[in-house]
């Protein structure tokens, strides 16, 4: 296993890629802005390697990056509803950066933020630790908040991102990962015909604006139920209000039954690549780039609608204007900590 550093210039920046390599030749390509991945490369049933998360064929394009590939996601993931939130009798107004919406931390969140880098190896695992002090009133938010966050890869294919925040002050945080996943392998096809799994018997309706109206919908006899899993491309068809609201697709956030070993897979059939996700966090959303631009130049091909699934693993924004739902509060002095694993393997 090693760690591989390159020098990429990006106008008139200097940032670095960090390769996580392991003995089966996967690797994960990581930037120290925004703390991005790039590349996957993880093998189908034949042991070929291929990329299986969507990136940009030019370092440039991370610069604007609206679909906010492969990016750390803070300092709350998901959007706050006005824009703005109460907390101990006070009222915090943030950037308004999709209409009348705060989205993903704001501009520039984590994901335009350069890390400080520290590479490491040891016999069970190569990573990389990135760590950030965002500045209290950054975007609005309150608290001087110190962050870390660890990639790691280890020889049986798992690729686990931990979070670990703390503030000297109460706010709220919430961290993901941005990566759009397609298991095909260098995008040769759209993600449609991906069999997704998860154990979730709930989810959270959204209105017109992608705002969760504070309902939790049970899956049961919908599109919704992946619970024995379904191809995503059920989504697309259907005529169910929660598809068309999210543009004939998923953009919508599963509360986690904790029934399963895992809480989400996703397979290809056509490479026989399977990604499994452990997490110890509530829920997900899962965002199945619906919305995602076309044209743009990626490194395969150019974007296409479907192109690629997001699982982001977090707690709810929405619990910031609703009881119910899996808290973003955080205390002054106490420790955010939360961690989710991706493994590939591969089926018959």
């Amino acid at each position: 296993m090693e760690v591989k550093t390159e020098v990429i210039d990006v106008q008139d920046q200097q940032w670095k890629e960090f390769t996580l390599v392991n003995d089966n030749g996967m690797a994960v390509s990581i930037l120290n802005f925004g703390g991005i991945i790039t590349k996957i490369l993880a093998p189908d049933r034949e042991g070929n390697l291929e990329n299986v998360v969507i990136g940009f064929d030019n370092y440039t394009d991370y610069l604007e990056n609206p679909g906010y590939f492969g990016a750390l996601i803070g300092r709350v993931a998901g959007r706050i509803e006005k824009a703005q939130f109460e907390m101990n009798g006070k009222t915090y107004t943030l950037p308004q950066n999709e209409g009348a919406h705060h989205l993903h931390g704001g501009e520039p969140g984590f994901h335009k933020s350069i890390w400080t880098t520290t590479p490491f190896e040891n016999n069970e695992e190569v990573g990389l630790t990135l760590t950030l002090h965002s500045k209290d009133g950054e975007n609005g938010y309150p608290g001087n908040l110190d962050m870390n966050v660890t990639y790691s890869l280890t020889n049986e294919n798992a690729f686990t991102i931990t979070y670990e925040g703390i503030s000297d002050h109460d706010t709220v945080l919430t961290t993901t990962n941005h990566s759009y996943f397609n298991l095909s392998g260098n995008l040769k096809s759209d993600i449609q015909d991906h069999e997704i799994s998860l154990d979730s018997s709930r989810f959270v309706e959204l209105d017109e604006e992608l705002i969760p109206t504070g309902n939790i919908l049970d899956v049961d006899g919908s599109v919704y139920d992946f619970r024995e899993g379904r191809p995503m491309k059920d989504g697309v068809t259907s005529d169910f209000k929660q598809n068309l609201v999210a543009n004939h697709g998923y953009d919508h956030y599963f509360l986690f039954d904790q029934d399963s070993s895992e809480n989400a897979a996703v397979i290809d059939h056509n490479s026989g690549r399977r990604l499994s996700v452990v997490t110890d966090q509530p829920g997900v959303v899962m965002y199945t780039s619906n919305n995602l631009p076309e044209g743009l130049a990626l490194r395969e091909r150019e974007s296409v609608r479907y192109l690629g699934l997001c699982l982001e693993t977090q707690a709810s924004p929405a619990s910031i204007h609703h009881e119910g739902f899996p808290s973003v509060w955080l205390n002054k002095g106490e420790k955010y900590f939360t961690k989710t694993t991706f493994t590939f393997d591969t089926i018959d």
